[in-house]
Formats: C-alpha cells, sequence, structure tokens
C-alpha cells in the first residue's frame, strides 16, 4: 500500500512539476505545470476483507492513472492517497480526518463496510467534501434511520454507486423463494450494521412472499467454532440459511454445516461474493449462493479493458465484487473536477472549499457512462444503477445463475 502524504498544509491550492511517476511507472499530464490533487480511499486493506478492500483500492488506482495519463482534466494531476481501516469503525474514522486535512483532498472512495461508513459520514460532511462508496448497502447511509416509513437525506456529501440492501435482500428472497424453491430458511447475522440490516430485510421479504423462517441467529465477527449453531440448523429443518455478513465467518458455517452432514445452500449478500469464500470453504462452498450489485463485471463491454489492467499490473485482491464501481466512484470526482475548472475559465478554483463545495454538487449532477453502467444518482445519493446478480458456486467458481432488479412486494 502507497500512501502519498499531502503537499500542501494551507488552504490554496499550489502548483508542481508534472511528468512525475506514478506507481504503475506511467507519466500523467503534459510537460509543463500542473495542480496536483489527491483522491482518498479507505477500505480495509488488510486483515478481514481485504480481498474487497484491494479492489476497491486498486479499482480508484486504475481510474486515477486512466485520468493522468488520458489528460481528462487539462492542467490538473491526480494522485491516490489509501488507507487502510481494518474494517474498524474507529479507524475508518481516523482516516476520514486524515484525508479532510490533505488540502490538496477534493474526495473520497470508500468505504467497503457500513459499519464504517457511519462513523465517516459527518466527518466529510463537516468540511463538504464528497464522499463516494462502491460497496457499502445498508439504506439508512442514504435514506436515514427511518427510511422505511419517512426517507431523509441525512448527508448532502455521501453518493454511492451500489444499490441498497433494501433490494438486495429482496432480491435474495425472491430467488430462494421462487427461484430455487426453498420454503423453510434459517436465518443468520454477525450483528454488524451491513449483516443484520440486509439478514432483517431478506427474512421480511421471505416471509411476504409466503416462506417461512424456521429459526434465526447471531455469530460475532471473529469467530470460529460454529458447533452450536450448526446443531440449531441441523434441529430446526431449514432448506436454506441466509447468512448476513462477510465471507470470513460464511466460509468456516458452511464447511462446519457441511462436515455435519447439513447439505443446505448457504445464501449471502455481496459482503459473502469473493474468491477468499470459496478458497477458505473448499468442496464445501459447491452450491451456495451470494447476491452481488450490478452485473458480472466480465460481461461488460466498457470494463473489458479495466480488468485486463488490472490482471497486467499484477494488482491484489478481487476486482470482480467492487473494483469496476470504485473506478466508476473516482471517476465521477474527477469528472466534478473538469466541470469545475469549465465554469471557471478552464482553471480549477484555487481555493480548496470552494473547489470541495463544487466537486459535491458535480457529483450530484454525474450523468455518464461508467463501467458498470449509466451513473448517477438520486435525491439520496443513491445510484440509479438498480442491478443486482444471483452468483452460486460451480466447480469451484462463483457463476452468475439471474440477474435483474428486485420486485419489492
Amino acid at each position: 500500500m502507497v500512501i502519498l502524504t499531502s503537499v500542501l498544509t494551507t488552504g490554496a491550492l499550489t502548483l508542481t512539476a508534472c511528468g512525475s511517476r506514478d506507481d504503475s511507472g506511467d507519466k500523467g499530464g503534459d510537460s509543463g505545470s500542473s495542480t496536483t490533487l489527491t483522491i482518498g480511499v479507505d477500505a480495509p486493506l488488510s486483515g478481514e476483507n481485504s480481498t474487497t478492500g484491494l479492489g476497491i483500492q486498486y479499482g480508484a488506482q486504475i481510474a486515477v492513472d486512466d485520468a493522468n495519463k488520458n489528460n481528462w482534466v487539462p492542467g490538473v494531476k491526480f494522485q491516490l492517497k489509501a488507507l487502510d481501516d481494518k474494517a474498524q469503525p474507529a479507524t475508518g474514522q481516523s482516516n476520514a480526518t486524515n484525508i479532510v486535512g490533505d488540502k490538496t483532498a477534493v474526495g473520497a472512495v470508500g468505504p467497503l463496510n457500513s459499519g464504517v461508513a457511519q462513523t465517516m459520514q459527518q466527518v466529510f460532511a463537516s468540511a463538504n467534501m464528497v464522499q463516494i462508496s462502491p460497496a457499502n448497502t445498508n439504506p439508512e447511509l442514504t435514506q436515514g434511520k427511518n427510511w422505511q416509513t419517512d426517507k431523509k437525506r441525512p448527508f448532502k456529501t455521501y453518493f454511492r454507486t451500489a444499490t441498497t440492501d433494501e433490494l438486495q435482500g429482496s432480491f435474495a428472497a425472491g430467488y430462494a423463494f421462487n427461484g430455487l424453491k426453498k420454503k423453510k430458511a434459517f436465518v443468520v447475522d454477525d450483528k454488524q450494521t451491513y449483516g443484520a440490516g440486509l439478514a432483517k430485510i431478506f427474512a421480511e421479504q421471505y416471509k411476504k412472499l409466503g416462506g417461512k423462517v424456521v429459526g434465526t441467529d447471531h455469530v460475532n465477527t471473529g469467530d470460529k467454532d460454529f458447533g452450536s449453531l450448526v446443531t440449531k440448523i441441523k434441529n430446526s429443518g431449514a432448506d436454506l440459511l441466509y447468512y448476513g455478513g462477510q465471507y470470513d465467518e460464511s466460509a468456516l458455517i458452511t464447511k462446519q454445516l457441511k462436515d455435519a452432514g447439513v447439505k443446505i445452500p448457504l445464501f449471502g449478500g455481496d459482503g459473502m461474493f469473493a474468491s477468499t469464500y470459496i478458497e477458505a470453504a473448499g468442496k464445501s462452498s459447491e452450491g451456495d449462493l451470494a447476491t452481488a450489485i450490478g452485473v458480472p463485471a466480465d460481461t461488460l463491454p466498457a470494463a473489458k479493458q479495466f480488468i485486463q489492467t488490472y490482471k497486467d499490473k499484477g494488482y491484489k485482491g478481487d476486482y470482480g465484487a467492487y473494483g469496476a464501481y470504485a473506478y466508476d466512484a473516482t471517476t465521477a470526482i474527477i469528472k466534478a473536477v473538469k466541470a469545475a475548472a469549465d465554469a471557471n475559465g478552464g482553471k480549477v478554483p484555487s481555493d480548496i472549499n470552494d473547489l470541495r463545495s463544487k466537486v459535491v454538487d458535480g457529483v450530484q449532477k454525474s450523468d455518464f457512462e461508467g463501467l458498470t453502467g449509466k451513473i448517477s444518482f438520486d435525491q439520496y445519493g443513491d445510484t440509479t444503477n438498480k442491478q443486482l446478480t444471483v452468483y452460486q458456486v460451480e466447480k469451484g467458481a462463483w457463476k452468475a445463475v439471474e440477474t435483474g432488479t428486485a420486485d419489492l412486494q
């Protein structure tokens, strides 16, 4: 992980010599002088969830490299500041403070975890700096705590290129009941903002469709022994286990479940959709399922070059879940900088606070074709792209089995 430190300590931008090399070895910009602007990235880059967190970091990095190489914003060189939150809310909050304190920073991409996002939103809002997550799915982040009855946007600076759990949980419930024909589900979550919220929405929608929730339980992140949980599931007669949480615990649960002779599929959300899940669970993962935002990246013509670049660079992590969405989030920030410059006679506003404010406004007005489809945001800061995909493990790999949008009952 390369962390680029701030080049300024004052509120005004400065000119630096361009032509410096980025971590890919490419030269960015023209041979003259340019303004250096920073885009922060926050994600778990080590430890739990790092497979998908690294996909976010390098998705953003490729966007920055493309912007510099192709001179997307004349006179501006972008750099990335990648910070590791280790999936810890307090660390995420500290990272947000770090980013807003960098007077070259114009926006941030991330985080991965909704619980981490809750601690970061106010920090970015206080600095009037845009934050775009390619992965957060909890509805409260954009629509408020009472989102089911009274939607109110808490922070105008927060956006996401990922659709919400309201749609993801409902989409999973529909596929479980109508596609898999599973009538009895046991529902488990990891007590975290993302996992608990997703499991609750799945259970509510599953029951509305006519399914029966035969049991519920909770686990702690970091748990390794799920013997008592396996016994409860086995005795419940469930023909499906739905899990709200990340791949670290779900891979162990499915393995212990299958080892105990309970041959039912484990179905989870996008927090489970990573190659690491299959690697950790081994053959026990066969037949398990996960929903993920959007459609498979490798089926999108616009993402072909992105995927090739990711592989050619030898970047670690998994681009499949959020890499392309991080690229589009970063691009939205860059395009907003360009809009601010265009409205200012072709020059980036010299006052960083003014620029940050204009970038927030520019992101809200986003309307372009990204790698993942059309990039635009509604009045809550949510993506207007509501597509979702169900993946199933077949012969040791995730395979898309259903793509569409949730039909909310």
